[in-house]
């Protein structure tokens, strides 16, 4: 019964098939062929055997035969748009709706009292969009102008007034921290019809293992051929420590080392981390030809971050054969760190194609997701950055704005992504005087 019920459903839903003017006339070739001089078709079961072989209806082929004989042409007369006409949309009505019922199909269909199928299909056609909307940093006016202060302190002296551009960013270290976790809450898979469907257990959804990590990079470098000479990549390292483990389990004996992550980022942690790890790398991996030359960590404000005037962290790095300093970026200002900007997100998608089942596992997926991500992809991520400070400085320090499609695929097959975005000359000296009369 259920088999039958099954081929009445997919017998009801099948789609009309509609025959070409080609089909139309080879039809009538087979069929002229099988007629006698009267226009009799002779023999039995012709029309049901051409019905089958184009999957139609036997009265398709009855009505083409007839069409042969009246008019003597089979052509249909579909030259244009056919069909009932498309539902319209009242683009008003819906801008009255509030955002709140517009989260789903079903709540804006039932809004509007059309069926659901029209939205998804003005959804294909472009005439709805989709939007994901994410809570930003709320921004006072003293946040907005110091965006607009670091936006103009990114734009190279040397290229004004006539033509403003950003400078390379090369020396600057973007530093900044982000959990990973070993599993998500949520997997979306793509299952063959006939698999078994995962099951994931855990505890508690609330206490996922995870482990916070601190990531520093710079800008990669290419020579003239495209040819990367420096990766930027200065390292990402896990807040954890080792220690014996008390007691014995089923998974180990009694003082088995085992990896713990930092339950607590102090500012004596992240201290420790800038100075015992960080300048490390710093000196190690920087090209030795920038020796001398100045170079800004840039992190966030957070708490836990220690002031730029640190008295162990300016003796440390006054050790080193380059200038190091460390600086802050704006205020609620994410948008203005490439960590925070896509390298997290694109590190971490590398990363969750990886299994994990313990903290070392984790940390070795984190570190392999660092190392394997692309500078191409990374080096795209600074040009982002500077067409957001573009974006900026135009609404005057807001964050209200949308990341700009720059085309940076095709950029870099025609000869590489520009290094030093140019800025509009007058909308430098706009925010200048704006600048100027906040100040007055």
């Amino acid at each position: 019964m259920a088999d039958e019920n099954e081929s009445v459903i997919s017998e009801s839903s099948k789609k009309r098939g509609f025959l070409s003017n080609e089909d139309r006339k080879a039809i009538c070739q087979i069929l002229l062929c099988s007629s006698d001089a009267n226009g009799n078709l002779i023999g039995t079961g012709v029309v049901e055997r051409v019905a089958a072989s184009y999957n139609v209806h036997r009265s398709v082929i009855y009505r083409i035969w007839k069409q042969l004989k009246d008019t003597g042409n089979v052509c249909h007369n579909r030259t244009q748009n056919c069909g009932r006409k498309r539902v319209q949309l009242d683009l008003e009505l819906m801008r009255q709706v509030p955002l709140s019922k517009r989260s789903t199909y079903r709540s804006l269909a039932c809004a509007l009292n059309i069926p659901k199928t029209s939205l998804v299909r003005l959804h294909k056609v472009g005439v709805i969009r989709r939007h994901t909307n994410t809570l930003k940093p709320y921004l006072k006016e003293d946040n907005m102008i110091a965006r607009l202060r670091f936006c103009l302190s990114m734009i190279d002296k040397n290229s004004l007034p006539h033509d403003p551009k950003f400078i390379s960013m090369h020396n600057i270290v973007f530093i900044d921290e982000k959990w990973f976790y070993i599993t998500r809450n949520k997997v979306t898979n793509y299952l063959h019809v006939d698999e078994e469907e995962p099951h994931r257990t855990c505890k508690s959804k609330n206490f996922i293992s995870k482990v916070m990590f601190l990531c520093a990079v710079t800008r990669p470098r290419f020579d003239n051929e495209e040819n990367e000479t420096y990766s930027g990549k200065i390292g990402i390292f896990p807040f954890v420590y080792e220690q014996p483990a008390r007691r014995s389990s089923v998974n180990r004996v009694a003082g088995t080392i085992e990896t713990k992550p930092i339950a607590s980022v102090t500012r004596e942690v992240n201290k420790a981390y800038l100075i015992n790890k960080v300048l490390p790398a710093i000196e190690n991996m920087w090209p030795r030809e920038d020796v001398g030359k100045k170079i800004f960590i840039q992190q966030d404000n957070a708490r836990s971050h220690i002031s730029k005037d640190d008295p162990d962290f300016c003796c440390a790095a006054s050790e080193s054969e380059f200038d190091i300093q460390l600086t802050c970026q704006p205020p609620n200002s994410p948008d203005l760190n490439v960590l925070d900007l896509g390298f997290f997100n694109a590190i971490q998608s590398l990363q969750q194609k990886e299994p994990v089942k313990s903290i070392d596992e984790l940390v070795g997926a984190v570190q392999k997701a660092f190392d394997e991500f692309s500078t191409v992809q990374s080096n795209k991520i600074f040009s982002t950055l500077q067409s957001c400070m573009i974006e900026i400085m135009k609404i005057n320090g807001s964050n209200k704005y949308k990341i700009p499609h720059m085309k940076k695929d095709m950029l870099y097959k025609q000869g590489g992504i520009p290094v030093q975005m140019s800025c509009d000359s007058s909308l430098v000296q706009e925010v200048t005087e704006y600048l100027q009369n906040y100040d007055s």
